[in-house]
């Protein structure tokens, strides 16, 4: 064994093994140089298109836009839920009948409309159309029911309201 270590030991082969030692080194530290460059060329592409400097100021715009989003976006919930807690009061369905008012003469001119919200609130109009005059009627709705009689065309007009939206 004494004789590999002096056979290494001698200034020929030191010489050959410092070469390979050397050669190798410089190709890791090419390499190293190779991905430094790439890596320096993203960052400042990056850096170019965020009009700063330096990393910390991106982090802190990133993170003042995020903040920003978020504001928004919670001041955006509260105007949804209050647009669709006054659209359910709205008057927005409306259901239609169309009738003989006289079975003996005409033909489907009366009409109850009803005008109402998610809650069954609102209005029923009846149209009674003779042969010489028309006569208006509204009666107030209060969740589907009225304290006046309502004809079978009225509540028609009205369960047409109480279904549910197709979607």
């Amino acid at each position: 064994m004494n004789e590999w270590v002096e056979l290494l030991l001698e200034p020929t082969y030191l010489l050959i093994i410092a070469l390979f030692v050397i050669i190798v080194l410089g190709i890791a530290i090419l390499a190293l140089w190779v991905k430094l460059n790439r890596l320096r060329k993203t960052y400042v592409k990056m850096m170019d298109s965020m009009n700063v400097t330096d990393l910390e100021q991106v982090l802190t715009q990133l993170k003042e836009n995020v903040e920003l989003a978020a504001a928004r976006t919670e001041a955006q919930d509260v105007r949804l839920n209050a647009m669709e807690s006054a659209m359910k009061t709205m008057n927005s369905r409306v259901g239609v009948k169309r009738f003989n008012a006289f079975g003996d003469s005409g033909s489907n001119m009366s009409f109850s409309v009803a005008l109402l919200s998610e809650q069954q609130d609102g209005v029923v109009l009846t149209g009674i159309h003779s042969r010489n005059e028309t006569y208006m009627y509204a009666k107030p709705i209060a969740r589907g029911k009225s304290d006046y009689r309502l004809s079978p065309e009225e509540e028609e007009a009205i369960n047409q309201c109480a279904q549910p939206e197709p979607k």
